[in-house]
């Protein structure tokens, strides 16, 4: 796609060259694919390079469980109902945020109760969680938005004091750190999306992550049709879907994987250059990161525009 973006006076074009092509993929992904195609191992059933992928993304965050899924929004749902969330129950959520965090409850009957957000760095204020919580509320869902970790250690804090569940909404923040340990494990459960525009891609796709060993039992046996680890094939303990994900989409996440670190360390670069141009530009304001804010993935660049800025 060629794109001639004009200046905002109607002037010489500032770019006239084509944007990178996204995502970035190349001869490891092809081998990969053609090693699942060539294995007839496809399903999720059949599992070739799906226990690899599991491994590596799981050791990635510091977790020891990684169940991969269909999609992230379902891998949310799934671990709200691992945790014990009910129909009826109550979770609290950011306001700002996509709305596969609403529907992960809504899904089977959770209400989504919304908190507000910082407004310097749009992440869940945990200012505004504790005046919510009801007899009815079990969890917490945490967001990174963007890429921007969100408080962890004062969520947690939080959900210790009122028995909650913290899950990580880590669709958007592969590869974030906050106080130097990677996000999505340092709840009870966290959840990453492997959609189209994601950091890491296999054009759709979701994972759970956890250091809970009873978490992890629950939301695989609830991804694989109620079926116990260990149990026989048509032993089902539970009501539970089909979320598997495929061998094709763990070849090329594995592909990806070997890209990830460089393309994070690029994300970095750039922001921090964009930054302090920004923070040049009257009616701007730039976000604010914290201390233990070590590591923001970038999924996307977030700035304010002064409210005047409408009146004009």
């Amino acid at each position: 796609m060629k794109t001639d973006l004009l200046a905002c006076d109607g002037g010489k074009p500032v770019r006239a060259a084509e944007f990178p092509l996204w995502p970035v993929f190349g001869e490891t992904e092809e081998r990969l694919l053609l090693e699942a195609l060539r294995s007839g191992k496809w399903g999720g059933a059949n599992r070739s390079k799906l226990p690899e992928l599991e491994e590596k993304i799981a050791a990635l965050h510091g977790a020891k469980h990684g169940i991969t899924m269909v999609n992230g929004t379902l891998s949310l749902t799934v671990a709200l109902k691992a945790a014990g969330v009910q129909p009826g129950d109550e979770v609290i959520m950011p306001s700002y945020t996509f709305i596969a965090t609403a529907t992960s409850a809504l899904l089977f009957g959770a209400i989504p109760v919304f908190a507000d957000v910082e407004p310097d760095t749009l992440l869940l204020d945990p200012e505004r969680i504790e005046r919510l919580v009801t007899p009815r509320t079990k969890a917490i869902v945490a967001v990174h938005i963007a890429g921007a970790p969100a408080d962890m250690t004062r969520l947690k804090a939080i959900a210790v004091r009122h028995g909650l569940v913290l899950i990580e909404d880590s669709a958007q923040a592969i590869g974030a750190e906050w106080d130097g340990k990677p996000v999505g494990a340092l709840g009870d459960i966290g959840s990453i999306s492997f959609q189209s525009s994601k950091n890491l891609t296999a054009g759709e796709g979701g994972m759970l992550i956890t250091n809970d060993d009873k978490l992890a039992d629950a939301a695989w046996s609830l991804a694989n049709v109620g079926r116990v680890r260990g149990g026989e094939w048509y032993q089902h303990e539970r009501i539970g879907w089909n979320l598997r994900m495929t061998e094709f989409q763990a070849a090329v996440l594995l592909g990806q994987l070997t890209r990830l670190e460089e393309q994070l360390r690029h994300r970095e670069r750039n922001a921090e250059l964009l930054t302090q141009l920004l923070e040049e530009i009257e009616d701007i304001g730039v976000m604010r990161r914290g201390l233990l804010q070590t590591r923001h993935a970038y999924h996307l660049y977030m700035f304010r525009l002064a409210p005047e800025l409408a009146d004009r």
